[in-house]
């Protein structure tokens, strides 16, 4: 199991994310080396770790953290928890296990009685694969530009527009759209107004679904609607309540991005010692040469700085809820731009094995980018840092 006494341990954790610690040990060790098959990696995460539990409310069957009446509340600390592990173990499983989040909390929120009972259930067991469909490919940082449209039709709708770069794509077995209402439904709403979520199954007519490749082991695509027709009971929350729903399905995420990212920068910080204890440069171990020893404090101390500012957002979040904008874009900026440059680090402590591929640095190396860059890339979380500043 990868170190993880600073953040289980500390004063911003109760005994039961210690004894959660305690059961990701057999997680880790079971994912760690992986072969890059996201069904079977996606099955195992529910069916035999039982970890999507932990993506849903207590209230709507989720695991139990304590706050069993609240059908808003998933324990943030938890995930981060969950996320670091499976980011030491399995960058795949990790970004399956995040997007199964985005495309069922959701319904959680917003969800009537019936879609909670027709979704979540199957989310839990691992029986049901989420994605969460926001980002076009004109509309991405600026959501409030997305094209795709929602139109009544008869007693049910009809989703035309494409959306792009969305994760689990090609395992999922329904996902949760944004599109801006159009036509009598629109009721003058424009912008941000008018987006609204919808629950669409993959085998909706008028959805194909086009994988979309990538240098990393990670099931993404597009979605193409194109008369995509569903029921009355795909609409999810109200009309023109979508924005706010996605907001807020983020903003619970968030702050486990910079777990995940805290998690590969352990990978590689442990790698990179047991290599510099091993390999002999100019008579000696590199990891008794002065330089090399910068490199590895400097690593060491920039991870336990940004699983700090985690644990302090992650608490935050949990403890006195609201949205805790300005603690979530700390952890998320600070944890994914440490682990860059640890990961980068690593690399070069490698050598020319460094970039080699098939050694793990390499692969984090890939893998790591695109935390950078999704749910809210460095810029726009240095904005809302600031914002929350001068406001």
């Amino acid at each position: 199991m990868p170190e993880l006494t600073s953040v289980a341990l500390g004063p911003f954790f109760d005994q039961r994310h210690t004894d959660l610690v305690d059961r990701l040990g057999a997680v880790v060790e079971a994912l760690t080396g992986a072969e890059h098959d996201a069904v079977k990696v996606a099955a195992a995460l529910g069916s035999v770790h039982q970890l999507y539990a932990y993506l849903v409310p207590e209230a709507c069957g989720g695991a139990a953290v304590g706050k069993g009446d609240d059908e808003r509340y998933v324990d943030v600390r938890s995930l981060c928890l969950i996320r670091e592990a499976l980011g030491f173990a399995s960058p795949l499983a990790d970004g399956i296990f995040a997007v199964q989040g985005l495309g069922s909390y959701p319904i959680a929120l917003a969800g009537s009685e019936a879609q909670k009972q027709r979704w979540l259930g199957d989310v839990i067991s691992g029986a049901r694969i989420a994605a969460f469909a926001l980002t076009e490919p004109e509309a991405g940082s600026d959501v409030a530009s997305m094209r795709t449209t929602a139109r009544r039709d008869g007693d049910g709708w009809v989703l035309d527009g494409d959306k792009t770069l969305i994760s689990n794509v090609p395992i999922a077995q329904h996902h949760v759209v944004f599109a801006k209402v159009v036509g009598d439904a629109a009721e003058s709403r424009a912008g941000r107004k008018a987006i609204t979520a919808f629950v669409v199954d993959r085998d909706s007519e008028g959805l194909e679904r086009q994988p979309q490749p990538m240098s990393i082991a990670h099931p993404i695509g597009m979605l193409h609607m194109r008369g995509c027709r569903v029921g009355a009971d795909a609409l999810l929350g109200d009309v023109g309540g979508g924005f706010k729903l996605a907001m807020q399905t983020l903003d619970a995420f968030r702050i486990s991005v910079g777990a995940a990212a805290n998690g590969m920068a352990n990978a590689a910080l442990s790698d990179s010692v047991a290599h510099c204890k091993a390999r002999v440069q100019f008579g000696k171990p590199l990891a008794e040469q002065q330089m090399v020893q910068a490199y590895l404090a400097e690593m060491a101390t920039d991870l336990d700085a940004a699983r700090l500012l985690v644990a302090r957002a992650a608490w935050a979040k949990d403890t006195h809820g609201g949205r805790r904008s300005g603690e979530a874009a700390m952890a998320k900026m600070f944890a994914t731009e440490a682990a860059q440059t640890i990961i980068d680090k690593a690399v070069q402590l490698h050598g020319g094995r460094g970039v080699l591929s098939g050694t793990r640095v390499e692969a984090l190396y890939r893998d790591i980018r695109p935390l950078r860059i999704y749910e809210g890339t460095t810029e726009i979380q240095k904005l809302i840092i600031a914002r929350e500043l001068v406001s």
